[in-house]
């Protein structure tokens, strides 16, 4: 109950604070790119927070926790912050002058995409009992090497990677998608991190490397 709580709370703060960066500068809430997003963010999370919080209430809260103890994590995070933050403030500004904003349908099917990240994150979820929102090891912890992972090695960083690098074409901002494009290369930099952990800390996972010979995207990278 303390976890569903926790979470709730969290989701409340995570709207509040994203209608302020929007909608507050937007000068109205009458922004059909700032509404989709809401819409294609917040609803699959409601359902993804339920199912965790009835079917694996341990798994969601490893998800909510966001304290790294990686101190190579920091200016990543740093830099994640900042993107989210201009990304969202430009798009609500650029809507309210109407600067170099973008069709509706380029709203649209961004959104399909960024859909189509949130099944992706939702079935690497399924897979993935010890997917902590932190750079971790638990006790016990193994190598996964079935389902996405036999494909990429971080196929939940993938799916972020189809949710948030559209973002800004959502909002219907060019400004934004420039911003929001910056993504891929500060995940570049987490994996980078991440896999150094990982080989020092986690038994297999250099060999699994070894299997698996691509981070996101096969024969690319």
């Amino acid at each position: 109950m303390k976890t569903v709580v926790s979470a709730i709370v969290k989701l409340i703060v995570g709207v509040i604070i994203i209608m302020v960066l929007l909608f507050v500068p937007a000068g109205t809430i009458n922004y059909a790119g700032g509404l989709l997003f809401m819409a294609v963010l917040f609803v699959p999370m409601i359902i993804c927070g339920l199912y965790l919080a009835v079917r694996c209430p341990a798994l969601l809260e490893k998800r909510m926790r966001t304290k790294e103890t990686q101190s190579g994590q920091r200016t990543v995070i740093i830099l994640s912050a900042l993107m989210f933050i201009a990304g969202f403030i430009s798009a609500g500004l650029s809507f309210r002058y109407d600067f170099l904003m973008l069709p509706l349908w380029v709203s649209v099917c961004a959104g399909a995409v960024f859909l189509a990240g949130y099944i992706l994150y939702f079935v690497v979820l399924c897979q993935n009992e010890y997917l902590s929102r932190v750079i971790e090891v638990s006790e016990g912890q193994k190598v996964i090497d079935t389902g996405m992972y036999s494909v990429v090695r971080h196929p939940m960083y993938l799916a972020t990677v189809m949710m948030f690098t559209l973002i800004g074409l959502i909002l219907a901002s060019f400004v934004s998608a420039i911003i929001f494009f910056t993504y891929p290369f500060i995940i570049a930099a987490r994996i980078k991190h991440e896999e150094i952990f990982l080989k020092k800390e986690l038994d297999g996972y250099s060999e699994y490397i070894q299997k698996v010979k691509y981070r996101l995207i096969p024969k690319i990278y």
